[in-house]
């Protein structure tokens, strides 16, 4: 299907299901992890994969930076003029070299300052010794979770979301199996959990690197002239969707300080658990940014602005289903989820309805926010998706987390509903906004 020609509704579903695959599978890398090692090891597990969670969010951000802003640039310059160019393929060879530089220093950083890293982020006692033996096999192959996002990107924007979905389907697989059979099965316990994890990483690279051998690959190495500038290019568009994964990370080392200074070690291990589901919901956010970004890219780029409107109609009835969805279940169900990821104590039931009923109102508007991201990052909108990833990511969430325990404690789980709210109304206002330009542009 032509971005430029083919119909929007079956185009924008066949993305949306290859990326909503890749994010499900994505999600049970932290899911199933968790899950495991909570019935394993118990609150303590669960504990301490809450403060491994901002490696995960500075690992993937880091290869979304390059993929994302990489590929955005890549299918604009290919809307403009809908042949395979030079130009474009200088944008990806860009990103690789980004991508490799950076898993390389995120690999010497995770080598020689783990322990310090988990102990920033929140780690003591019994659970740092945990987190530390479950990152032992993810030190060897660092650079493939990095560089997974980075292709993945690239290969939706190369019409190939399938593969893209395939690559990551089967890391997540093995995932799955490898965590029953390593940690149970072979009584390897939380050390199995991450050797899984590696190992099913490296999977999804293998796989998406076939690509390139096939007669439908456009992506092609080149020596890009003025790197330091198109690595700076794709940086300012790329910073958004980085950020929000950054931030993930940002708020879990706030919460975890937090939550252990004014509410006990019970309230992090559902906040745990909490982490996980906010990452299932994200990545279920992802997907409908990931399935709109290469239609819009190609069609702003082509100056056809009914397109794009069309497609965020469909991209819009997706994130309304999706924070309706995941608000009810966490209304409905707090206690089950809880019994998911571990075999909880009776203080640990006590308190989780309330904590959890409380921080998933987030989950109405989170969705939304984080589809707005992408869709200001596919207009050349870097300006507008940055204030709303630092927004919510940063300055006003971290803000609420700093002050509202002041007032009373258990306030720190209204700071993500009170975060989401916020930024959706300037979200909703700067789409508007771009819209009234869009449909003048695409007359």
């Amino acid at each position: 299907m032509d971005f430029l020609t083919g119909k929007i509704r079956p185009l924008y579903f066949k993305y949306l299901s290859a990326a909503f695959c890749s994010a499900l599978i994505t999600s049970v890398y932290s899911v199933v992890d968790m899950a495991v090692v909570g019935q394993y090891q118990g609150p303590e597990g669960t504990a301490a994969l809450a403060v491994v969670a901002p490696i995960w969010n500075i690992i993937y951000s880091l290869g979304l930076l390059m993929g994302i802003g990489g590929s955005v640039i890549f299918s604009t310059l290919k809307g403009r003029t809908n042949l395979k160019s030079r130009d474009e393929n200088e944008y990806f060879s860009a990103s690789v070299i980004g991508s490799v530089f950076l898993a390389v220093a995120a690999w010497i950083i995770l080598i020689f300052f783990g322990k310090e890293l988990l102990v920033f982020f929140g780690a003591k006692g019994s659970f740092l010794a945990l987190a530390e033996t479950y990152i032992i096999p993810v030190k060897f192959v660092l650079p493939c979770f990095l560089l997974t996002q980075m292709l993945a990107a690239f290969l939706r924007n190369d019409q190939a979301p399938l593969l893209a979905a395939i690559g990551v389907l089967s890391g997540g697989l093995f995932n799955v199996f490898g965590d029953y059979i390593f940690v149970f099965a072979f009584d390897m316990g939380i050390f199995g959990a991450g050797l899984a994890t590696a190992i099913g990483s490296v999977i999804s690279c293998a796989v998406m690197l076939s690509h390139f051998f096939t007669k439908r690959n456009t992506l092609t190495f080149v020596k890009p002239e003025r790197l330091l500038h198109k690595l700076k290019e794709i940086s300012v568009v790329g910073f958004s969707t980085f950020f929000v994964d950054i931030a993930m990370g940002i708020m879990t080392i706030l919460f975890n300080r937090q939550i252990i200074k004014y509410l006990g070690v019970n309230a992090l291990s559902v906040y745990g658990v909490i982490v996980t589901l906010s990452t299932f919901v994200q990545c279920c956010a992802y997907s409908v940014g990931q399935a709109s970004q290469p239609i819009i890219s190609v069609n702003f780029g082509a100056a056809q602005g009914h397109r794009i409107k069309e497609t965020l109609k469909y991209a819009l009835y997706t994130v309304i289903f999706l924070g309706v969805f995941w608000t009810l279940l966490m209304q409905l169900f707090p206690n089950t989820f809880i019994k998911i990821f571990m075999t909880p104590a009776g203080g640990i039931l006590k308190i989780a309805p309330d904590i959890m009923r409380c921080y998933g109102l987030s989950f109405l508007l989170l969705p939304f926010n984080i589809f707005s991201t992408y869709y200001f990052q596919a207009l050349l909108k870097p300006r507008a998706s940055f204030i709303v990833s630092v927004a919510r990511g940063l300055f006003i969430s971290g803000g609420f987390i700093m002050i509202l325990p002041f007032i009373n404690a258990d306030y720190l789980w209204f700071t993500m509903p009170l975060t989401e709210s916020i930024v959706a109304v300037f979200a909703i206002a700067a789409m508007m906004h771009f819209n009234k330009n869009l449909s003048v542009k695409g007359r």
